[in-house]
Formats: structure tokens, sequence, C-alpha cells
């Protein structure tokens, strides 16, 4: 969102001589397939995502005091933490309201501690730590099935849509004096339901994965969700991020096919790029997956400022 980088004019195209396959002196296809594809990324995101979760029920199964509480607000060995949009809804009512300099030191030190974690590693909550993100990622994969047997049709919306329902929610919240999001939130109810039980409320996260499956690809977590909303705008000075190379890109576009957020990839399309150098920016979600598949390790994982010394 508000890429400076997208109004520079863009690079030459590569000619053959320049392409990364005739450079190492190899045909494309051999050289395209010569790097093995493996799912490292995807494989370590999950199973952090997984341990993170099984954390909150086992903290709350035997009564430690390691992670409790939910995704929605908690408590890490005592430190709070505390989602930074619950944490807005309360801000904007409470002030509002007259109370907001009564908040209580414990919610200034969840909401701060989760905004300095954003300006460390941008929106990779999102494919990290988030339960939903993962069941999305299964629903993508059916998707994407039906679509290639023509059993449906893609749907796609604005980027910029979710900026809407981040707005609106807010606004909800101030007219109703009541953080109504957490009510459809789906990652506050699997949370909830993974620690405390089963509720009602998941029939609707199955309503919200159906939707997807047939209608419009991780429409939540790409057009709706007001949680990645934040994270992305608080983690535009993100120093953890996925840097592009010009001049190792063959232009297969392999990289921006399995990327949860396609748009973060537009430097990658042929004639778009602007510089040599292009960092994936605030909606990425960190989630290896460009950084996997890459025949030509164009795409790494990165810390601005040290990837500069190094």
């Amino acid at each position: 969102m508000f890429n400076s980088s997208k109004k520079k004019p863009p690079l030459k195209v590569k000619a053959i001589e320049e392409m990364p396959h005739t450079i190492a002196g190899m045909k494309y296809k051999e050289w395209h397939e010569a790097k093995p594809k493996t799912n490292k990324w995807r494989n370590i995101r999950w199973g952090v995502l997984v341990s993170v979760n099984l954390l909150f029920m086992v903290s709350y199964l035997f009564g430690l005091s390691v992670l409790e509480g939910s995704l929605s607000g908690s408590r890490a060995f005592g430190f709070y933490l505390m989602d930074s949009y619950n944490a807005l809804q309360v801000m904007i009512i409470s002030l509002f309201d007259g109370y907001f300099w009564a908040l209580t030191m414990n919610f200034w030190i969840g909401f701060f501690t989760i905004i300095l974690l954003s300006i460390l590693g941008g929106r990779s909550y999102c494919s990290w730590v988030c339960p939903y993100h993962l069941l999305a990622e299964f629903g993508e994969k059916l998707h994407d099935y039906f679509v290639k047997k023509k059993k449906i049709k893609e749907h796609t919306y604005s980027i910029y849509l979710h900026y809407v329902f981040w707005i609106g929610f807010l606004i909800i919240a101030l007219v109703t004096k009541n953080i109504v999001f957490e009510d459809i939130n789906p990652v506050g109810i699997i949370s909830r339901s993974l620690i405390y039980g089963p509720s009602i409320a998941l029939l609707w996260v199955f309503l919200l994965l159906l939707f997807e499956i047939t209608y419009s690809k991780r429409f939540w977590c790409r057009y709706a969700c007001p949680i990645g909303a934040t994270w992305a705008i608080t983690g535009k000075a993100a120093l953890l991020d996925i840097k592009f190379e010009f001049d190792k890109c063959a232009y297969c576009r392999d990289c921006q096919d399995v990327c949860l957020v396609p748009h973060a990839l537009w430097f990658v399309e042929k004639g778009k790029a602007t510089q040599e150098i292009h960092y994936t920016g605030s909606d990425c979600t960190r989630c290896g997956l460009c950084v996997d598949i890459c025949s030509g390790d164009a795409l790494s994982f990165t810390v601005k400022g040290i990837d500069k010394i190094l």
C-alpha cells in the first residue's frame, strides 16, 4: 500500500543474454528444474504456528503460567500481550466515554509490546501464529483445485477493501460501545475453542471457509481482516522482510503463483521492477513460500540494514 517504488520508471527488461539461466550456461527448463523445490520455510512456519496454539491449550489444561488467555489477549510468562486491533477499539470507546486515562498499565504494556513485535517482524503474525490462516491455506488448495477443474470461477476484490473493514469496525465499536468485531473474529473464535472447548461460533468460521473455497480465495485474510490490516500499517517499518534481487529473476512468476498475498510481489512481473533490489513490504506475511520455490534464489529472508552490511 502506498509503495513509492511503484512510481519510479521500470527497469529495462532483461535480454536473453542477461537472464540467470544464460549466465549459468544452461537452458531455461534445465535451470528452472535444477534447484530442488522444498517446503522448508512452510514446514518451519506450520511447526511454529501449531506449537504456539498448542502452548495455549497446554498452559490452560495444566494450569501453567506460560501462555495464558487466547490470541485476543494473553500473558506470556506473566507479560501482557494485547491484540492491537482490539486495543484500538478499546481506546476509541474509552476516549469518547471518558475513561481513556484510566486504562491500566498492563493494557499499555500489552498494546505496545505487540506494536514492537510488528515493527520487528511486520505481518508475520498472520502466517506464523494465526490458526485461521492455516485453515485458509488448506482451503486455498481446494479452491485452486475446483478452479482448475472449472467447477467454480475465481472472484477477486480490491486489496484496499480490508481498510474499509478496518475503519468500519472501529466506527461500530464507537457507536455500540462494544468490541463487536470480536464476536465474528475467526482468529479469536478458533483460539478460544481450542483452549476452552468448541462453541456454536465455529459454525461462522466453517461458513467463512466454505465461502473462500467455493467463491473467493482467502477472502478474509486478503480483503477483510482488520487485524491483518493493523499489522500491515504498524509493520511498514518492519526490519524482517523478504528481499528481491532483480538480476537473479527469470520472470517465471512461480513465486507469485504460490504467494498468499500476490500483490506484494508485483515487481516480479516482466517489465514491472523499478530498482535492482525490492522488498515485499508491509502486506507480506513473511510466509516463505516464495523463498522455497524460487529457482534462482532471487528471494530471501533478510533484516533491513544488516543485509547491506553483510
